[in-house]
């Protein structure tokens, strides 16, 4: 019994202790489905007039704006199923009481990038947004061909000279000028909780059969 006891106690608690940590992921998993349903009720609430105020808290806050963009623009790069690939269009948006924020107005395809597009007037219903795209590895906007690789919302409002406030079109009245809304949606979260948890799970389901196999071993070179 001496033989068996130090593996099976090993393959135990390694066990053990691989369940749990799929078990924390399905715990993980309910948490991050609670949260998301709670944005996507934010992002389908009744919007209201852009607040004088705000957080980084109003993230998807639902908003109506009028007013006219400016004809200066970012282009990110991006791209839809659809389409392929292209650029989202961020223009600065001066807003019917004087403000001036950025607009992400939609996608453009790579043949209509440099279409014309001067100042025009809009009605906008869209979302707050404070998009977390820039990371350590993204690269530096290309400024001499007005390419950037992330909504970097502070950035880009020293960019165009608006407050570091992004509103994400939704819905457009008056001329689009080509562009197609992308609303804000959930689906660009990442949720992979549940792949998780079955990575943990299959391998404790190893490291089982493995402490088995071993069990087995010790017990054949006995006779």
């Amino acid at each position: 019994m001496r033989r068996y006891l130090f593996p099976l106690i090993i393959g135990v608690l390694g066990t053990a202790i691989l369940i749990s940590l799929g078990v924390w992921q399905l715990g993980r998993l309910e948490w991050k489905e609670d949260m998301l349903a709670q944005i996507q009720s934010r992002i389908e609430g009744p919007p209201r007039p852009l607040p004088a105020r705000y957080e980084p808290e109003m993230k998807y806050t639902p908003v109506t704006l009028s007013g006219r963009t400016t004809g200066d623009e970012i282009d990110v790069l991006s791209g839809t199923r659809e389409s392929g690939g292209g650029y989202q269009i961020v223009s600065a948006f001066v807003t019917d009481d004087g403000r001036r924020i950025l607009l992400d107005r939609g996608f453009v395809d790579q043949d209509h990038r440099h279409a014309p597009r001067p100042p025009v007037d809009l009605a906008v219903i869209g979302n707050l947004h404070w998009p977390g795209e820039k990371s350590s590895s993204t690269p530096a906007p290309n400024l001499s061909e007005n390419i950037w690789f992330a909504r970097d919302v502070p950035a880009m409002a020293e960019k165009l000279g608006t407050e570091p406030l992004l509103v994400v079109a939704a819905q457009v009245s008056g001329d689009a000028q080509g562009i197609e809304p992308i609303p804000v949606a959930i689906q660009g979260i990442p949720n992979n909780h549940l792949s998780y948890a079955v990575q943990w799970f299959m391998i404790a389901a190893v490291w089982a059969g493995m402490t088995v196999a071993l069990i087995w071993r010790i017990r054949q070179r006995q006779f």
